[in-house]
């Protein structure tokens, strides 16, 4: 793997822990971000060592504010402005119709990536605008006490658009209405989102990394094959109707089936082994 700027890869016992590390300006997108994001999510489908994802940030005080403003952006009239005079290359804006658009998160999530292998977040702090490109993206969402969710588009005049519709089959409708209209007005609580069903558990903050790494593991430790299967299923029965996801799933059993470790569950079940399961 090149050497990264933007992101920091760790892999231990088939848990890869991504981090993005830009706290100093909340962990905001850059092009480079946007790159090493691409290239690591392409890279992992054919890594074999790395069986589940735990995509969290650096720092305490935001996930992921969305993209870095600084960088070139279009200033609505089709024209790509430069926020400074940093010389960064443009990651957002029309070209020269309206037809052809640099959509700034098109290449952070996993799933456009074509990754198949489960990833979960884990939040701390902000997470807002942009963030939504990868939370959209990723299988489950955990998040500290602290964490706070809220999209702040159209309260500096913009569209809310690629953002709150990552969020669809995450949040219930009116919930991210709300959310996409008040702007800045309102955060989301980790509490309340934990309610509507965008975020799977809360953690106090010192245990968020260590909750999901141990999350992270357990489904590590079930045959790749089967996991990524189940995950590829369940992905496409969101953009198929119910009955053509249904009619799909013999192919998905087929394509995730492994002799060798449904022996080796079977052999399992019939022994006795069980595990004593967590309630939660």
């Amino acid at each position: 793997m090149t050497e990264l700027d933007t992101i920091t890869v760790d892999v231990n016992d088939g848990v890869a822990t991504v981090t993005l590390n830009r706290p100093e300006v909340l962990n905001s997108f850059n092009a480079r971000m946007v790159e090493e994001l691409h290239g690591l999510w392409r890279s992992m489908r054919h890594d074999d060592d790395v069986r589940c994802i735990v995509l969290t940030a650096a720092g305490d005080r935001a996930f992921c504010t969305g993209i870095d403003r600084s960088e070139q952006i279009d200033d609505g009239s089709g024209g790509a402005r430069a926020a400074d005079d940093a010389g960064e290359d443009r990651i957002a804006g029309f070209g020269s119709t309206p037809f052809h658009f640099d959509d700034p998160g098109e290449k952070l999530g996993p799933k456009t990536n074509d990754l198949w292998k489960p990833v979960i977040a884990a939040v701390n702090g902000i997470a807002c605008g942009g963030a939504f490109y990868m939370l959209g993206e990723c299988d489950i969402i955990l998040a500290s006490r602290d964490a706070t969710f809220f999209d702040p588009h159209v309260t500096f005049g913009m569209t809310a658009t690629f953002e709150p519709l990552h969020l669809l089959h995450k949040m219930p409708f009116g919930e991210l209405v709300r959310m996409s209209l008040v702007g800045s007005n309102e955060r989301i609580s980790a509490e309340s989102a934990q309610s509507m069903g965008l975020v799977s558990e809360v953690f106090d903050a010192e245990d968020l990394l260590t909750g999901a790494q141990s999350l992270a593991a357990i489904i590590a430790s079930s045959p790749p094959l089967a996991v990524q299967g189940t995950l590829r299923s369940l992905w496409a029965g969101l953009e198929m109707t119910r009955s053509q996801a249904l009619a799909q799933g013999w192919a998905f059993i087929g394509l995730g089936t492994d002799a060798d470790s449904l022996a080796e569950g079977q052999r399992k079940f019939a022994s006795g082994e069980r595990i004593k399961p967590k309630i939660r």
